[in-house]
């Protein structure tokens, strides 16, 4: 693909250190392409990674997931999509991985990792962890993505609520991350229903967006703190800076005990967007 300077529809983001005193271990990024010199499709790629770790480990790990995933979207033709998200999230937990084993300091990073990818007007999801991704549609939210914790698998099998999971202590146990010793398995699921299963959420991926549709990534800074209603009120009556905003400062009011990172996306095609003043992303590499 090949990159532009102009985005096809509204674009923010904004990431927050919270309220704990703890180093920002989030990262994201926002790249804007057309497909070639001859198809140009426009293509918007999104992701946002939460660090595991600490002691800047996680930011780390963080950092080379939201680079080395962009990069290898960025190279790619378009024409696979989902294989080529698989294979860079696959990849990028390898790299995570060999510098967890290797480097001093850094045993035991990782990082969650959700991305989305909209093709003309056709979307593509893949996650790993618990950072999401929602789409907002028709005065309404659903969640796309299935988050990779012991409590997901606990209401899976009817032992939790989702009310229940909420306040379980168990509620940060992550079952699926980018880092971990076994092979990461990507999570290609996209759930248009809550309940619809498996098969027919892997076939949902390239399902087209609608013009009134916006899509929001997060990392669970925010989704800890602030429903899914809150998510889609801020949604539906702000613009996207604000709404952005409005989440941030309510997770921050409750207490903020974790980093809260947004990416807002607006599906419209009626116009070009600059390039948005977020695009200078958080980076430890200079």
């Amino acid at each position: 693909m090949i990159p532009v300077e102009t985005f096809p529809f509204k674009v923010s983001a904004r990431s927050h250190e919270g309220r704990s005193g703890k180093n920002n271990e989030d990262r994201y990024a926002v790249s804007a392409f057309k497909v070639d010199e001859i198809d140009e499709t426009p293509s918007v790629f999104a992701v946002v990674a939460d660090g595991i770790g600490g002691h800047q480990a996680g930011e780390v790990a963080a950092e080379v997931a939201v680079t080395l995933i962009n990069e290898e979207v960025a190279s790619s033709d378009a024409a696979t999509p989902i294989e080529t998200l698989r294979a860079a999230i696959v990849k990028a937990g390898q790299v995570i991985r060999d510098k967890a084993e290797s480097e001093q300091g850094k045993r035991g990073m990782g990082a969650t990792c959700v991305c989305a990818w909209v093709i003309g007007d056709r979307l593509y999801t893949a996650s790993v962890g618990d950072s999401r991704v929602y789409l907002i549609r028709d005065q309404d939210i659903q969640q796309l993505s299935t988050d990779h914790t012991w409590v997901q698998e606990a209401i899976e099998h009817g032992v939790l609520t989702p009310e229940q999971a909420r306040t379980h202590p168990n509620t940060h146990v992550i079952r699926r991350y980018l880092g971990s010793r076994s092979p990461v398995v990507p999570d290609t699921r996209l759930r248009l229903e809550s309940d619809e299963s498996d098969a027919n959420a892997e076939e949902n991926q390239g399902a087209a967006l609608k013009e009134t549709d916006r899509l929001l990534l997060c990392t669970d800074g925010l989704t800890d703190l602030v429903s899914d209603r809150e998510i889609l009120g801020a949604m539906q009556t702000s613009s996207l800076d604000n709404a952005v905003q409005q989440l941030i400062h309510l997770a921050n009011l409750r207490g903020g005990h974790d980093n809260i990172t947004i990416v807002a996306l607006d599906c419209s095609l009626d116009g070009a967007d600059a390039r948005p003043s977020f695009w200078k992303r958080f980076s430890l590499f200079g």
